[in-house]
């Protein structure tokens, strides 16, 4: 099965929990893009979206979807997204879009969190995939010694600038064991803004080929 059709069968699955009436959290990147068309057809059903990023807000407008403030909405009950790499507890790597800070933002408002995914992101551990950070620009440079200490290496996102404005350092070389307490340490570091691990605020559902794991 292609990696396309995998993410075609998620997207799908993905429909059940989108309940009538509710505003739906929605992430960003190419598996999200094969499930906004399907929310579409919904439309009329629900009361609008929350986009993680300026690229899914302008995808839900032109499919006709009303996007919505999170600061006006409170709470939702359900936030449908990607990731970047998902190991067995659910645990992800996100933000190989840049858009990292604003999806734990909604992932975070959101009640429940379902986790779109093909066979190529499941890990044992999670890591393989370079970590990425975003940073207050002024504080890139700091940060990445921070991180060196770590045993990450650190390299600049050439190029990229968040819809926050900031940088992207992705980190390159760390087998992540523990990675709860990793997220908490790197959330400590003055000038980082969000750190693409979603361990502390992990997957509740994830989808695989249009499977429930």
């Amino acid at each position: 099965m292609s990696q396309d059709e995998q993410k075609r069968r998620s997207a799908q699955a993905a429909m059940r929990y989108v309940e009538d009436g509710a505003v739906i959290g929605v992430g960003t990147g190419s598996t999200v893009n094969r499930f906004i068309p399907l929310l579409a057809e919904r439309k009329h059903d629900i009361e609008g979206a929350v986009s993680s990023s300026e690229a899914s807000t302008a995808l839900l407008k032109q499919y006709g979807i009303r996007v919505l403030e999170l600061n006006s909405t409170g709470d939702l009950p359900v936030y449908i997204d990607g990731a970047d790499e998902c190991d067995p507890h659910f645990r992800l790597i996100k933000g190989g879009g840049a858009a990292l800070t604003r999806e734990k933002i909604v992932a975070g408002a959101s009640r429940k969190f379902v986790c779109l995914i093909d066979d190529s992101k499941r890990v044992d551990l999670l890591g393989a995939f370079p970590l990425p950070i975003e940073v207050i620009p002024m504080a890139r440079s700091f940060v990445a010694r921070q991180i060196v200490k770590l045993g990450g290496q650190p390299v600049l996102r050439e190029g990229v600038l968040t819809d926050n404005g900031c940088q992207i350092l992705d980190v390159h070389g760390m087998r992540i064991t523990h990675p709860e307490q990793l997220e908490r340490d790197l959330n400590q570091v003055p000038g980082v803004v969000t750190v693409g691990l979603f361990a502390l605020r992990k997957a509740d559902v994830v989808i695989c080929n249009g499977t429930e794991l």
